[in-house]
């Protein structure tokens, strides 16, 4: 596959990603809407318990129909994980994983990857790293989008910029609380998907969606054409099914996380059961 760099004002812009295999996830999404289709985007934790285990489940999730992964990045206090995620990214630390490593592993192994990787991880990591180093350094190993669940709005237009030059998307969190003109401000900032949180909690809770899921998934429509991932709670085929109904892709992590560690015979018939329940 060809590519290059163009260097402007001292920037470098990737131009084409070189070694990465797996589609944009605007790519992604237009696929599975020219066949009628709902994503499926499953989340773990990197390094959890170890970098060569994560690698196995990658594997894993592609083989099971994951159309994007969610690939997590431990940090010492995750603000908006519950007890699960928190686990798995101490796990992960008392290894000495690290957001630097993490892209290590990816540039090792991101020619042999089929699927989006999105990263999710708090800013310190980003802050400690330099913006624009570690937004070059993503890009290069086939990044193809960014959740920060505590980079406010408000706080991200140097990041969302510099995102944008090296084609890394900026995907930001709403939830059902937020008002029309929050929701607003936010769909401008997104690019590849917009999550929706599904629930007003951590992750991990147990998913309810009141009348207010609803009329916030119309007000979010209202404003983009974006598609939107709901996420936080989703743990049954049910669950997940009732998402893909009314969402255009359904985010699993917890329960998964969980399975990955307690259950590893059930993990692949459990994973395969989402990626059904959601295709139908």
């Amino acid at each position: 596959m060809g590519g290059g760099y163009i260097v402007v004002a001292s920037h470098v812009i990737l131009k084409a990603i070189i070694i990465m295999k797996a589609p944009t996830l605007t790519d992604k999404f237009n696929e599975l809407k020219a066949s009628g289709g709902k994503a499926f985007i499953p989340y773990i934790m990197a390094g959890d318990p170890n970098l060569e285990a994560t690698l196995r489940y990658i594997k894993l999730l592609e083989e099971c129909g994951a159309d994007i992964i969610e690939l997590g990045v431990p940090f010492s206090d995750p603000l908006a994980d519950g007890p699960t995620i928190q686990a798995a990214a101490e796990r992960a630390l008392r290894n000495g994983i690290t957001l630097k490593k993490i892209l290590t592993f990816l540039k090792t192994h991101c020619s042999h990857i089929r699927v989006p990787i999105v990263l999710m991880t708090y800013y310190n990591p980003i802050f400690k790293y330099g913006e624009e180093e570690f937004l070059r350094d993503a890009a290069m190993v086939g990044v193809r989008g960014m959740i920060i669940p505590d980079l406010t709005a408000e706080e991200s237009d140097s990041f969302v910029s510099k995102a944008r030059q090296y084609n890394i998307d900026t995907i930001f969190l709403i939830a059902p609380t937020s008002t029309k003109e929050r929701v607003q401000m936010i769909v401008s900032l997104c690019r590849g998907f917009v999550y929706y949180v599904s629930i007003t909690g951590i992750t991990g809770s147990k998913l309810s969606l009141p009348e207010q899921f609803y009329r916030q998934l119309e007000t979010i429509r209202s404003y983009t054409d974006l598609p939107i991932a709901v996420g936080f709670g989703v743990s049954t085929p049910e669950e997940a099914r009732l998402i893909a109904g009314v969402a255009d892709a359904v985010i699993v992590g917890s329960a998964i996380v969980k399975r990955l560690n307690t259950d590893p015979v059930g993990v692949t018939p459990y994973i395969r059961s989402l990626r059904e329940a959601i295709r139908n």
